[in-house]
């Protein structure tokens, strides 16, 4: 969306309260019309799908039922990290939410916040924390192809989202929720869900919770979720591991903590619960932080890695800014699904060499 910053988080903010409730409000029953007309194009447009060809190596599909962050791009660097602990070469491909173009373009560790409008925001953090291949674009097979060109060594391609990218084959999908589950159940725009929620799981797809709990009727694997270190923003961009220190060292001093997410309220209770003391700020997802959403003056400032790769340290020395990264784990018995679904067999981990 090209609406100004404001108008986005007041658009925002409307449809969480509706999306969000447990039951469907009056608001939510008076968009059911546009759902309804919404549910029947999916299904006209699943019937109407050619069968998309395979691509080279097998495809593993990361992505949400759900509008909004459920934890898909943690879950996309766990995966990645998991294939490369098992001896695989992956690569990404991600349409690049907010970008300026839509033809294939490689994105690497080295862009940094100057390019967050022409790769994305997401793409950018995947580069930066798995160092593997990734490619963004709209059409996400052209994309895979284009990435496996310019790295044949490539043997597993990780779709960030695509889930609804019926033009992309898939050998499994890993379906992510949060504790939000599906909210108020209902189909786009009267509720959060982007098709209609399955009544049964099919063999293809694999459900993930990055919650406590499983948060939909669907059987699916739990992830535990942490943030445990900090990083000095302009350490980060560096990559400069030791100047991180870990969280509980700012434990008894006011932060402010910004979240540019679709769900900030996630990030602000997990600082709450590791102990600190902060205010909250949430801002519209993929923020572009063109114009800093905090004075020169006040304390220090905590914000996600999804946000980091937007910030210029050169604009931020009035205030010290913290990066948090979240990392998930994901169950290995999960993983020897994915792998066996993706290859046919289960290797013991091994570790690989950069």
């Amino acid at each position: 969306m090209n609406a100004p910053p404001a108008l986005r988080g007041a658009l925002e903010a409307f449809f969480a309260r509706i999306w969000w409730a447990p039951q469907p409000g009056w608001q939510a029953t008076l968009l059911r019309p546009l759902a309804a007309l919404y549910g029947m194009a999916w299904r006209r447009r699943q019937a109407r799908s050619a069968l998309p060809q395979r691509l080279p190596v097998p495809v593993l599909v990361v992505g949400n039922l759900i509008v909004g962050g459920a934890g898909k791009t943690p879950t996309v660097i766990a995966v990645v990290q998991a294939l490369q602990a098992r001896g695989h070469r992956p690569g990404i491909v991600s349409r690049g939410h907010g970008r300026r173009g839509s033809e294939p373009c490689s994105v690497s560790a080295r862009h940094g916040f100057a390019d967050a409008g022409e790769l994305g925001d997401e793409p950018l953090l995947l580069a930066r924390r798995t160092q593997v291949p990734v490619f963004v674009g709209r059409d996400r097979r052209a994309t895979a192809l284009a990435l496996l060109r310019s790295d044949p060594a490539v043997d597993v391609i990780v779709a960030d989202d695509g889930l609804q990218h019926l033009a992309l084959h898939r050998d499994a999908e890993l379906v992510v929720f949060d504790e939000r589950g599906v909210g108020n159940g209902l189909l786009l725009p009267a509720g959060p869900l982007r098709e209609p929620l399955p009544t049964r799981v099919s063999p293809m797809r694999h459900i993930l919770y990055t919650a406590s709990v499983a948060s939909t009727p669907l059987p699916g694997a739990l992830a535990q979720r942490a943030l445990s270190l900090a990083w000095p923003l302009a350490a980060w961009h560096a990559g400069d591991s030791r100047a991180a220190q870990a969280l509980a060292t700012l434990r008894g001093q006011p932060l402010l903590a910004a979240a540019g997410l679709a769900a900030p309220e996630k990030f602000f209770g997990m600082l709450r619960q590791a102990g600190l003391q902060i205010e909250a700020l949430p801002l519209p997802d993929h923020f572009d932080f063109a114009t800093l959403p905090w004075s020169a003056q006040g304390p220090d400032v905590l914000v996600t890695e999804k946000d980091a790769v937007k910030l210029d340290p050169s604009r931020t020395a009035a205030r010290r800014v913290w990066v948090l990264p979240l990392d998930l784990v994901l169950p290995e018995a999960l993983l020897d699904q994915l792998h066996r679904q993706l290859f046919g067999d289960v290797p013991n981990p091994t570790p690989r060499t950069p």
